[in-house]
């Protein structure tokens, strides 16, 4: 079954005897914050090594034999899954014919309304699907006051208006900034505009996708501080390295298309997985800055650069930062030449 957004908060209160849950989309810290409070609401805890198993991408052969194990100590178990995505719908179609109890928690990134896996979930009774995406307007206002009374901090409604216009890209980074600002103003504090401003970095708000975005939009200052705080938030740095090249796969098929006649506009929106519809102006401009030939070397450099990071004692964050950035000093050239066209 595919859960409404007005059912998602009860959902995730009580899933009740759903064995499978997708949670998908385009915020990264909404889909970990949901999947940690998951794993917690059934196990107890995130790192009970009786009822609590983490799978990895090469490992998803195992899902339906962790599905049907039981636990030594009793209760229900959790199978969590990072970084799942369409090689998950054999192992899930399989446990889903089979025996177990355990919840498991499949953790992806943006997919498609035509992806397999999303189908085959919302077609099961058994299983569910929830969409994370980038809250705003009221949605984001309600989260900001949640966060914000849980600490019994308030705030002042120009305040409100403007964390609401800061924040939100990223459910990790919303989260960090606001425990920070409760922090300064203090149980029973109240929070006005200037402490708002004084408090939230410039960091607040971005996420994976904006250092990758600006990356091939050749923005380097945004996609260095983008990056940091992705790894901050405890990205890996192999994770940041497979995000950009599935990036610059769909990157590399709306170029194709481009080349076929379509303008970067058109080829944006008509782009698979779908572009969210504020960053279609930056994957446009992106289009306009790498070739064909220039997408294909650059996938190659993030495949060279996720191996070296599996290296022992390799230096992984600063081979997946130099990584990066080597993209965004690209397009930044590129975005130079153009200008004296």
């Amino acid at each position: 079954m595919k859960v409404d957004a007005r059912s998602i908060a009860g959902f995730l209160r009580d899933p009740g005897a759903c064995r499978v849950v997708l949670l998908f989309g385009e915020d990264s810290g909404l889909i970990r914050e949901r999947a940690e409070g998951l794993v917690r609401l059934i196990a107890g805890s995130l790192d009970d090594p009786f009822r609590v198993a983490e799978l990895g991408r090469d490992e998803l052969s195992r899902l339906p034999d962790e599905a049907a194990s039981l636990s030594l100590t009793g209760g229900r178990r959790v199978v969590r899954v990072r970084e799942a995505g369409e090689a998950a719908l054999a192992p899930v179609q399989a446990l889903l014919k089979g025996p177990g109890q355990a919840l498991v928690v499949l953790e992806a990134g943006g997919l498609a309304s035509r992806s397999r896996l999303r189908a085959a979930i919302e077609a099961s009774a058994d299983a569910a699907s929830i969409g994370c995406y980038a809250e705003e307007g009221r949605t984001l206002e309600t989260t900001i006051r949640s966060v914000l009374t849980e600490a019994d901090v308030s705030a002042d409604s120009e305040a409100l208006a403007w964390l609401a216009g800061q924040l939100g890209a990223d459910r990790a980074g919303t989260r960090r900034e606001l425990e920070k600002l409760a922090l300064y103003a203090g149980p029973g504090g109240r929070v006005d505009l200037e402490a708002a401003a004084a408090c939230v970095g410039d960091l607040a708000g971005l996420s994976l996708d904006d250092a990758l975005f600006a990356a091939t939009a050749g923005d380097i200052a945004l996609a260095d501080r983008a990056l940091e705080l992705a790894l901050s938030e405890g990205t890996s740095s192999v994770g940041v390295l497979r995000a950009g090249l599935l990036h610059l796969q769909r990157l590399h098929r709306a170029r194709l298309a481009m080349d076929g006649g379509m303008s970067a506009v058109e080829a944006a929106k008509a782009a698979r997985p779908p572009v969210f519809f504020r960053r279609v102006g930056a994957f446009a401009r992106a289009l306009g800055l790498w070739p064909t030939g220039a997408l294909m070397a650059a996938m190659a450099g993030l495949a060279d650069a996720e191996r070296a990071c599996k290296r022992t004692a390799a230096p992984d964050a600063v081979i997946c930062r130099n990584a990066v950035l080597a993209m965004a000093r690209r397009a930044a050239r590129g975005a130079a030449r153009r200008s004296f066209v």
